[in-house]
């Protein structure tokens, strides 16, 4: 039986400068398939060097999706990207592999969650805004008290997108939330590293290549097209670069502070996947990683087999 006809989904995730993306890329050409990403910021054009985007030829020699499909000034939601990568997990020949580090967006597509489709609107996060949060929380409270519950009374972020919801449909954000796993089987792998100063020392050899390969470059380009208050100019690398090139710090400073800050970003991103108890850890200093990684790949695939025959 050809079960490759059937959907499968392998997921390789993990803190940032863990090496999925060589991995995968590894993996990849072995089953023959391709890459979906779940990076959050690859899904943008334009910043290629800071969001460690896969090269040209990476891109020849297995074929990414998800990645370039959006336009700096505009926004992405999380069902967007569950929508695009749903349609692509059914209709390309599986298995798939799913790749990145942002946590939302593999746990949008592996648990199914259900997204309330509804764009933001900063002409009412404003006026909400102006309000206060504990005016907001309050109002809350009386709309939708189950989501209130969830929600710790100080955080502005998610008080706002649950009446943002509200407003906007009628139905409180509670109603409208929940999970519908998909049918199919999925196999998540994660990386990471067990010691702190091996990841220190992936995390500056990595800032040291992106500057080389053209960061700051990248970052002056953008400034220039975009203007300095471009959202996506402050995020992780290219806010501490920007700083470097308005004069405010100087270059060593810059790569130090990403350094540092990548670091704490990568504490978030394990806190994040470690909830979730079907992640399968694999060390990813380990020398015979790809090797271990593709016998449970064999395993998992075997297993299909047999449970269709």
């Amino acid at each position: 039986m050809n079960y490759n006809k059937h959907p499968q989904l392998i997921v390789i995730c993990g803190a940032t400068a863990t090496g999925k993306s060589g991995l995968a890329l590894e993996l990849a050409q072995r089953l023959n398939t391709v890459i979906l990403s779940a990076d959050s910021r690859q899904v943008y054009r334009e910043f290629d060097i800071g969001t460690a985007k896969p090269s040209v030829a990476e891109r020849q020699l297995v074929p990414h999706y998800l990645i370039d499909i959006c336009a700096p000034t505009e926004t992405l939601t999380v069902a967007d990207y569950q929508e695009q990568a749903q349609e692509l997990i059914t209709s390309l020949h599986s298995p798939l592999l799913l790749v990145g580090g942002t946590g939302l967006y593999i746990k949008a597509i592996v648990r199914g969650l259900k997204i309330p489709r509804v764009a933001p609107n900063e002409n009412l996060r404003s006026q909400l805004s102006g309000l206060g949060q504990t005016q907001c929380y309050s109002f809350l409270q009386q709309v939708d008290p189950i989501a209130a519950e969830k929600i710790h009374p100080h955080d502005q972020v998610r008080t706002l997108r649950a009446l943002e919801v509200f407003y906007i449909t009628g139905r409180p954000i509670s109603e409208q939330q929940g999970e519908n796993p998909p049918n199919y089987p999925i196999l998540q792998i994660g990386l990471q590293c067990q010691d702190a100063d091996a990841l220190t020392r992936r995390i500056t050899q990595r800032t040291e290549m992106m500057v080389t390969a053209g960061l700051i470059e990248e970052v002056k380009t953008l400034v220039d097209k975009y203007s300095w208050d471009l959202p996506l100019l402050d995020t992780l690398g290219y806010r501490e670069m920007k700083h470097y090139l308005a004069g405010d710090i100087s270059l060593s400073e810059a790569k130090a502070l990403t350094v540092v800050h990548t670091r704490q970003f990568a504490k978030r991103q394990r806190t994040w996947f470690r909830a979730y108890p079907d992640i399968q850890w694999f060390d990813a200093d380990r020398p015979d990683l790809v090797d271990q990684v593709w016998q449970r790949v064999q395993e998992f695939r075997d297993n299909i087999s047999m449970n269709l025959s």
